[in-house]
């Protein structure tokens, strides 16, 4: 049975190591967990440093915070793990928080909140963050690098099925020639050019046919395959993408594994070792 630490004199028993799930005030329909390192004192001045974790289609996003406590633990780093649930868009979505398009909600704007509640909670140092999502959240964490890269320093995305490739000549989603219209924020490509950026992907995850939008769905699009056929396909077009704008990436490919997130957390690690030298700064 895991430990868990008395109350503190501000914080509760429940907001220290694995955390108890919040509702996240800006919106209740969504909610979070965190880790905090066994180390964090709620009295002390050290400034802690902060990587979100965000799930795939299926929601998993406990074992996402669980892969990352030996790193919290040894970056002295706290983990949020989001949770946005099924259905918010319809009763048979699964989709919308992947593709950041403007509905009912805006994803990008509830995870901001979110941050800004464990900010308030815990002391973390500066505005910018780690992230890491894989399938539907690696979905999600290139289109957020998009809306809000001042925000991110270290960027690991995995596997998404979907691509929205850095194309000026193409409109959202398939490129973000008017992804400010659509989405009320231009591209920064500086701002973009700062953050360490990592594209990861099994050598096995082969499969196509869960990444197929059909014609007749609200997000079908014309050009939708231009990036290819498949995940690595598509993975390399968008890695073109960012290096054509002069974005640096490291591309990692895990040989024998395929759509498992287990199985690339190693190679997001060493990136993130990589990525996030010097940690933490206040």
């Amino acid at each position: 049975m895991a430990r868990v630490r008395a109350h503190g004199t501000r914080l509760s028993a429940y907001d220290f190591g694995r955390t108890t799930v919040y509702a996240c005030r800006m919106d209740p329909r969504f909610s979070y967990s965190a880790y905090v390192p066994d180390d964090y004192d709620e009295h002390g001045s050290d400034s802690y440093r902060l990587l979100v974790a965000v799930h795939g289609t299926l929601r998993d996003m406990t074992p996402y915070r669980e892969a990352f406590i030996p790193f919290a633990e040894r970056h002295r780093c706290i983990v949020l793990a989001p949770l946005f649930p099924a259905g918010i868009e319809s009763q048979t979505d699964v989709s919308s928080y992947k593709m950041l398009t403007p509905g009912s909600v805006r994803y990008d704007l509830v995870l901001l909140s979110m941050i800004d509640e464990i900010k308030a909670r815990y002391r973390i140092g500066g505005d910018r963050f780690a992230m890491f999502g894989f399938s539907g959240g690696g979905h999600f964490a290139h289109r957020f690098l998009y809306l809000h890269p001042e925000r991110i320093s270290a960027v690991s995305i995995g596997a998404p099925g979907v691509v929205t490739l850095l194309d000026f000549e193409r409109d959202f989603w398939v490129g973000v020639r008017n992804i400010e219209q659509v989405m009320g924020r231009p591209i920064n490509l500086e701002a973009m050019r700062r953050a360490a950026v990592q594209m990861v992907i099994g050598a096995d995850d082969t499969e196509t046919w869960e990444i197929a939008i059909p014609p007749g769905s609200p997000a079908w699009r014309p050009d939708g395959d231009i990036a290819g056929a498949n995940r690595h396909d598509r993975m390399r077009s968008l890695k073109a993408s960012f290096e054509n704008h002069g974005i640096t990436v490291r591309h990692d490919i895990v040989p024998g594994v395929g759509h498992r997130s287990s199985g690339i957390f190693p190679a997001v690690e060493a990136f993130l070792n990589d990525a996030t030298a010097g940690w933490p700064a206040g």
